[in-house]
């Protein structure tokens, strides 16, 4: 199954939030806040019990740039774990690779870090680790590849690693050496979009 093709911009303005992260995308919801096509700006958002499971599901899994078979996946490994499964879900998704170098801001998007990671510039406890669905754990240290610390993008992402502000607090960072470190598990709250994973755990539970 091949990656979705569906223009990004069309998918924010179908959930009303810019869920890609890249600010252009705030630029055209701010002009275009109502769904796409020809009826877009006359849509309801009224939807069946089934229907509302099914956008979110599609929502999380763009979120985080996840196929249905991974997505999938990640429910069956922790639908019998002890606590609530949604946020368990979602948690599960946080520790990606790819999310961990988006969330420290190494990346400016997630399908960016996506790209970083699959191109083998990113080292996880010392080592090139180019699996972008890597399960993150408790002191992971995730750093970049030392031999290309001096090209422009990664001295252009150390400007913007000077303020950043927003690294989640189940992460830590050194922002002068790209050093990171995944310090506790990440939780419910830590995510910073409006998404409800325990209503994707009543459409596969049925």
């Amino acid at each position: 199954m091949a990656r979705q093709t569906t223009p990004k911009a069309k998918i924010c303005r179908r959930f009303g939030e810019n869920i890609f992260g890249s600010e252009k995308y705030d630029k055209i919801l701010a002009r275009k806040n109502y769904p796409p096509g020809a009826h877009g700006q006359s849509f309801s958002r009224g939807q069946s019990e089934y229907g509302k499971q099914l956008m979110m599901k599609q929502k999380i899994k763009f979120i985080y740039g996840v196929l249905e078979r991974q997505f999938r996946k990640h429910y069956e490994d922790v639908k019998n774990k002890p606590g609530v499964t949604g946020d368990l879900l979602l948690a599960r998704l946080e520790r990606r690779l790819d999310n961990v170098v988006y969330r420290l801001g190494y990346a400016n998007t997630r399908p960016q870090a996506r790209q970083i990671v699959s191109h083998g510039l990113i080292y996880v406890n010392g080592k090139k680790l180019n699996i972008p669905s890597y399960r993150s754990e408790v002191g992971d240290e995730i750093s970049i590849n030392p031999k290309k610390a001096e090209n422009a993008y990664f001295k252009n992402q150390a400007e913007s690693l000077k303020n950043k502000k927003d690294v989640p607090a189940w992460l830590s960072l050194d922002p002068k050496s790209f050093n990171g470190k995944m310090i506790a598990l990440p939780k419910r709250s830590d995510c910073a979009y409006n998404v409800d994973p325990q209503i994707v755990v009543e459409f596969y539970s049925k």
